[in-house]
Formats: C-alpha cells, sequence, structure tokens
C-alpha cells in the first residue's frame, strides 16, 4: 500500500455507488482520505431507489433495515436522519399457507422451532408430529457447512422447511432454502447444530442467549420518506465533505501501476480508466456486484476474478399497488409470506400504509400495498410484461385477503440479477477472494455477494474493506465475525 493511505491522506477510488460503496467512502473520509466514488449508472443507491405512487412516497427496493444490528442505524445517524428513523407501525405479520392467512409463529429461529407447538396452526399434526422425532434421532453432522432446508428437513421433516423456512428465507435472499448455506445465512443456528444433537434444544439454547441479552426495541426500523433516502444521504455528507462522487462513469480498467510512477516507496498504485479518463489511486474499493468485480480483477487478481465469477444472483420484481381507502378492507398486519409449495406466484405481500405509519399519514385515502415475484431459479414469471405481473399480484392478493377493488396505480420495479445467493460452501469462497484480494497492496472489495444482504452487513463489509486499506483489522474480526449476516426476518416482503 502507498504510504499517504495508512495515514489517511492518499486518494481511494470506490468503484460502485450502492449503499456498501457510499458507506466506504464516508468511512475513508472520517480517516483523512481524498475520495472519488465511481458510479456505472445514472444514479445512486443500487437497490436502495425511492419512489412515488399515487402521490405517496415509496420504496421501489428494499424497504426495512435490520436496527438490532449497530451498522445501519449509526450510518443513518451520522449523516443526519436520526429523526426520520422509524419502526413499524406493526410487527404482527401472517403467513398464507394452506388455503388460508395465519399469524406468523413466534419461538423459531429462522422458522426452526424450539418445539413443535411453537408452529401449531401453520403445520398439519403429521408435520408436527415428525418435529418431535428430532430429540430421538441420531446426530446429523454439519461438516464444515450444509444446506439449512436439507438439515432441517432430515432432523425435523420437509415440511417445517417448506411451510416456513423456504418463504422466511426466499424473503431475504429469494434463494431455494435446499441450497442456501446455513453457516452463511443461519450462523447461529450452525454454531448451535454443532454441538447439539437435537435441533430444536439448540434454538432454545439460541432463544435462552438471546433473552439474557435483553435485546430490546423494534428488530427492523424504516427512514421516514423511505430506506432510499439513506444512500442519498450519505452521498451528500460525502460531497459537503469533499468527496467527489461521479456517476455516468463505468470503470472499464483496473491496473497496478509498478516501478517509479508507483511512488519511491514501491508499495504500489492503482490505475482506473473510467468513462474513458484515467485516474490514479493509491487505493481501490470495489463495491460492485460479483460479475462486475470478477471482469475488474481480471487482470490483477485472477484467482479471485475466477471466484467471483462462480456467484450466481438471483431475479425479482417487486409491484406496487395504491388503492382508494374506502374501497378496501385488509387483514390487520403488516402483511404476509407465502410458502412456494402452495404453488402460488408471488412470494409475499407488505400492506406498506399499515407497516409504515409514514406512508399512512401522507395521503390518508390511499392505500399502498406491494407484492414481490421472483426466486432463484424462477424464468418463466419475470418474463411476463408489466400488465402480468400486476395481473397475477392482484389474482394472489384477491385470493389471500378477497381484495377485489380495482387500483387506482400500479408500479412494476424490476430488479435483474438483484440478490446474491449463498449456497453450501459461501463462506469459505468468500475467505478465497479475500486471500486473493489481500495479497494486493491498497485494493479491497465489499458489498452484498460477500457477508450478508441485509443493508447492515452491506455497511459493514464497507466498514471491513475501509479498515483494511488503514491497516486496522478489529473491524473485519469484529463485524463480521460477530454479525456476519442479517440472519433474522421479521415480516413480509423485506
Amino acid at each position: 500500500m502507498h504510504a499517504d493511505t495508512r495515514t489517511g491522506t492518499g486518494h481511494v477510488v470506490v468503484i460502485g455507488g450502492g449503499i456498501a460503496g457510499l458507506a466506504a467512502a464516508h468511512r475513508l473520509l472520517d480517516g483523512g482520505a481524498r475520495v472519488t466514488v465511481l458510479e456505472a449508472s445514472d444514479r445512486l443507491g443500487g437497490k436502495l431507489l425511492p419512489g412515488e405512487i399515487a402521490g405517496v412516497r415509496v420504496d421501489l427496493g428494499a424497504e426495512s433495515m435490520l436496527a438490532r444490528r449497530p451498522e445501519a442505524v449509526a450510518l443513518a445517524r451520522e449523516v443526519g436522519l436520526a429523526d426520520r428513523l422509524q419502526p413499524p407501525a406493526t410487527a404482527g405479520a401472517s403467513i398464507w399457507t394452506r388455503g388460508v392467512l395465519r399469524p406468523m409463529p413466534k419461538g423459531h429461529v429462522m422458522g426452526v422451532p424450539a418445539d413443535a407447538a411453537a408452529l401449531s396452526g401453520v403445520l398439519s399434526e403429521e408435520g408436527l408430529r415428525r418435529i418431535e422425532r428430532d430429540r430421538d434421532l441420531p446426530r446429523t453432522e454439519v461438516g464444515d457447512d450444509v444446506a439449512v432446508g436439507e438439515f432441517v428437513a432430515a432432523r425435523l421433516g420437509r415440511e417445517v422447511v417448506d411451510r416456513i423456512v423456504e418463504p422466511l428465507l426466499g424473503g431475504v435472499y429469494a434463494g431455494d432454502a435446499y441450497r442456501i448455506s446455513m453457516r452463511s445465512a443461519v450462523p447461529q443456528l450452525f454454531e448451535a447444530a454443532r454441538t447439539h444433537t437435537s435441533l430444536t434444544e439448540a434454538v432454545r439454547e439460541i432463544q435462552a442467549r438471546a433473552a439474557k441479552n435483553q435485546q430490546t426495541g423494534p428488530v427492523f426500523t424504516g427512514i421516514e420518506g423511505g430506506i432510499g433516502g439513506l444512500p442519498l444521504a450519505v452521498a451528500e455528507s460525502v460531497r459537503a465533505r469533499g468527496g467527489e462522487i461521479v456517476t455516468g462513469a463505468p470503470v472499464t480498467e483496473l491496473r497496478r501501476v509498478e516501478g517509479e510512477a508507483a511512488g519511491a516507496d514501491g508499495g504500489g498504485r492503482w490505475r482506473v480508466v473510467a468513462g474513458g479518463e484515467v485516474l490514479h489511486a493509491d487505493a481501490v474499493v470495489v463495491a460492485v456486484p460479483a460479475g462486475a468485480a470478477a471482469g475488474l480483477l481480471g487482470a490483477e487478481a485472477p484467482a479471485a476474478a475466477a471466484e467471483l465469477a462462480t456467484v450466481e444472483y438471483a431475479s425479482m420484481a417487486l409491484i406496487t399497488l395504491a388503492y382508494r381507502r374506502a374501497e378496501i378492507a385488509l387483514p390487520e398486519g403488516s402483511g404476509f409470506l407465502v410458502p412456494p409449495v402452495d404453488g402460488h406466484t408471488i412470494k409475499a405481500s407488505t400492506f406498506a400504509s399499515q407497516k409504515w405509519g409514514w406512508i399512512a399519514e401522507e395521503d390518508p385515502d390511499v392505500v399502498v400495498l406491494r407484492t414481490s415475484v421472483g426466486r432463484y431459479g424462477e424464468t418463466e414469471i419475470l418474463g411476463r410484461d408489466d400488465a402480468g405481473l400486476v395481473d397475477v399480484s392482484r389474482h394472489d392478493l384477491r385470493e389471500a385477503t378477497g381484495l377485489h377493488a380495482e387500483p387506482v396505480e400500479t408500479r412494476v420495479t424490476r430488479w435483474t440479477d438483484g440478490l446474491p445467493q449463498y449456497p453450501v460452501g459461501h463462506h469459505a469462497r468468500v475467505a478465497r477472494i479475500r486471500e486473493h484480494v489481500g495479497k494486493l497492496p491498497g485494493l479491497a472489495v465489499c458489498g452484498a455477494a460477500y457477508d450478508g444482504v441485509g443493508i447492515p452487513a452491506c455497511i459493514a463489509s464497507a466498514n471491513a474493506a475501509v479498515d483494511k486499506l488503514t491497516g486496522d483489522r478489529a473491524g473485519l474480526t469484529d463485524a463480521l465475525i460477530t454479525n456476519p449476516v442479517q440472519s433474522l426476518h421479521g415480516g413480509a416482503g423485506e
């Protein structure tokens, strides 16, 4: 690394203007670096997208963030959003299973129950009896990693996975529970399963530990006006403190500069080509999705690039619908999740006007809902046009809630390759990527492809990347090992 960067006075280029890249830029400025952020598209924020429907401000991307992890709430406070942080107006969610909306069960860890009674009403009698067999089964080894669905089905039966674990994990990753890594997606469950024969007993220990820690306050929080305001506020802070942010600037080349051009200390500098312009940097943070990162790192870190090229993504779409309040009556709560085993198309619905007080207050005569469609491996549904996605959403909403009214406005937002998948062995792949990248002074990576898809996890990843550049390993070990991913899920459509 060039000597300047260690003292925080070097020039650091951040590639990517999503929340991870912007958080990295913010932290770099705290340390005294000169920062340039390069974003390929014409807007900032990545999967955090503010929008509007029927005159009401809404999120067209992620709509809430885990509040029991510190990183996102802390960043929001630092950029002046403290008075706009707002927990959900209702925390009660439902699950649409076996033809009926049922209250989301309590007493589970990502759908894995402490005992059969916790899932009463959601599972069949046969499914509940199968859970009870867990305590008598021989030990199931987890090894270095195991798929969540595979392990839970072996211990408690497939019905637990299909009826509750799958829709909960699908809400976070848009993935397949039978492929998703337990070590990466539900790390506390993985660690407990390594030391317990009984899975339900492992869950009880996790719950006892959580009770002892006495975590209070809401699990999730939002921001008045929408989570999409967070990256814009971070960008404003970055610019106010002298950071440069350039949109419409796709990076086409990233190379190390050796010899005299790199400076007298020979530590290595970086040459970044973006939009036909050449920038020279003491260090670079690559904060783009895995495929784009693979392309950028191919020349200087081919082994890391090869690993990044194997990361798969799921696509999804969000359908936002606005109704006249006088024409609809919704069930109570924040929305519902949908097990794919029942054959419905939508995977979740959020009653946005009931979940977020500020949406209801913006126009009391308008009610906003949204649904999500698309999981890993599903291509047919996302091939439909916008009108087709609205139609199927309205069909499923009618089946689940009896909603027959005509919406006054609809919006479809497509997130192609929006969510990285965390299959078995993901943690090892990330470790290999970081090992290869770590061999190049002044280079770090961050974002949703590594340590979690939730907003706090992306920010933690950015903090760790910056700390690596400045020689502070604490962020890398503490934040990412203590809180590897967003592994709690408290409602529909997060």
